[in-house]
């Protein structure tokens, strides 16, 4: 509405004036050159109209042609830039699909029209490493980390090489140049934090931890590494009170202590563990010391009674039993044990044993070896510590999967799947 209001406000000023121009009275003359104009005031101001008109055409058309080269040249560049931009955004388009060949053919063809921008950098070494040309890959990344504007995007992707290949040193090198030009970075904190994790940096990596990360975990592995005890042991408490039902953590903390000399505060740790959680490598470690099979079995017996039903407490003084060479005792609580719930073979195995231990004729055995072999054909397998990540089994607990490389997740359980107790 406005736009028309002032178009008819123009014409009406037009008309307006050439009315008024139209009114005016007398002549004008001019004399050039021996010639002599001679007019009308309207005519004369139309003529200077005309004029006007004519010279500012005239002057626009002689200042065009002194800048058609400039403007050749910025409608050329702008041209490039558009086609830049379509081949980096051809690239990115590429490298999320994983089309490698046509990753590398775009940001070429970018980096040609564009020049060596930050972004045509980094699009040329991310198609570089997804094609596999590591070595063109890290000259890119090196060009990029020179560079003041995009210095940390060049040592992030040399970073992650460095840690794909296994070079920890390098990796740390540059995780620190990395620090210092964007303090605090969460994607710098995570891959620090993991760069911890897989070179065995525990106290760093506990540090570094995030509210997702197993922190329990961390803080075992640290208190296994840590010379000093009484750090060590401040450290497995710390997992403790995170995880009280963590049966690594209370096994360090034990450890500890009797390293420290604390022996009487290890074993009622161990007794809370075991009313916790029973568990044999807490029986291992509560027993570690004696070695007189009667005694064992009266200290085995102060250890069950933490947690008397349980049948892995059943099973423990059933095998302390037979060691002591109380027979009798030992299959009543092994048959205990089974009818408690416990089906595994190493029940199977203990029934077997107590077999072969009776003497011939002096006691009628309830289960016979072949019945106890027969029956462990079909019983559980035996628990173990087991990756639930990856599902493979490791000889003891460790804080990180040496098969996967995943923190964390290596379980107490008999079977792929099955966790009978948490890592952290």
């Amino acid at each position: 509405m406005r736009g028309i209001l002032t178009i008819v406000l123009v014409v009406v000023a037009t008309i307006a004036l050439a009315w008024w121009a139209a009114g005016l009275t007398g002549t004008v003359g001019a004399t050039i050159a021996g010639y002599t104009i001679q007019t009308t005031t309207p005519v004369a101001l139309l003529a200077l109209v005309v004029i006007v008109l004519v010279l500012h055409v005239m002057l626009r058309l002689f200042f065009g042609m002194l800048s058609f080269p400039s403007r050749m040249a910025a409608w050329r560049a702008r041209s490039r830039r558009l086609a830049g931009d379509r081949a980096s955004t051809r690239t990115l388009v590429a490298i999320a699909a994983g089309d490698a060949p046509t990753a590398r053919t775009e940001a070429a063809r970018a980096r040609r029209l564009l020049g060596d921008t930050a972004q045509t950098l980094l699009h040329a070494a991310e198609a570089a490493r997804l094609s596999g040309n590591d070595e063109e890959a890290t000259i890119l990344f090196r060009l990029l980390s020179e560079r003041e504007d995009s210095s940390f995007l060049g040592l992030r992707g040399l970073f992650r090489q460095a840690m794909a290949r296994q070079d920890w040193p390098e990796a740390a090198a540059l995780a620190h140049r990395a620090e210092a030009l964007a303090p605090g970075n969460n994607w710098l904190r995570s891959e620090r934090s993991e760069l911890a994790v897989r070179t065995g940096n525990w106290q760093q990596a506990l540090a570094l931890a995030g509210p997702q990360s197993p922190k329990s975990a961390f803080a075992v592995a640290a208190a296994q590494a840590e010379p000093d005890v009484e750090r060590a042991i401040r450290l497995a408490g710390r997992a403790l009170k995170d995880s009280p039902d963590f049966i690594p953590a209370a096994l360090v903390y034990a450890t500890k202590l009797r390293e420290s000399g604390r022996e009487s505060r290890a074993q009622a740790m161990l007794r809370d563990s075991w009313k916790r959680q029973p568990h044999p490598e807490i029986a291992a470690l509560y027993l570690a010391e004696t070695i007189d099979a009667k005694q064992r079995q009266k200290e085995g017996g102060k250890l069950a009674a933490a947690n008397p039903g349980h049948p892995e407490s059943l099973f423990l003084i059933a095998r302390l039993a037979l060691a002591a060479g109380d027979v009798a005792e030992a299959r009543r609580l092994a048959e205990a044990a089974r009818n408690a719930g416990m089906n595994q073979q190493r029940l199977y195995k203990l029934f077997g044993d107590i077999d072969g231990t009776d003497k011939k004729g002096d006691v009628t055995t309830p289960m016979t070896r072949g019945d106890a072999l027969r029956l462990a054909m079909s019983a559980e397998a035996d628990a173990g510590w087991r990756c639930d990540a990856c599902g493979s089994p490791q000889p003891a607990w460790m804080a990180v999967c040496p098969a996967c490389h995943t923190p964390g997740r290596i379980a107490w359980s008999n079977q792929p799947g099955q966790t009978l107790l948490t890592s952290s």
